[in-house]
């Protein structure tokens, strides 16, 4: 569980980083935002997607530490 949430963490910090860099006319397709007509950076989604990734990062955190 660890793992799979900095994993998950890290991957969607990535993502935040793209949608700031990026224009929505050329995000993949695949990413939610991808907008043919518009050429301004999907500001709210990389947003949300930094602060879920850095809450999954601070999860992964709290379940590896020590109990003792």
């Amino acid at each position: 569980m660890k793992v799979a949430a900095y994993v998950l963490g890290a991957l969607l910090i990535v993502v935040a980083i793209v949608y700031f860099a990026v224009p929505a006319d050329s995000l993949p397709s695949f990413f939610p935002g991808h907008d043919p007509a518009m050429t301004r950076v999907r500001l709210k989604h990389g947003i949300a997607s930094g602060v879920v990734g850095v809450i999954l990062i601070a999860v992964g955190w709290f379940l590896g530490r020590s109990r003792y």
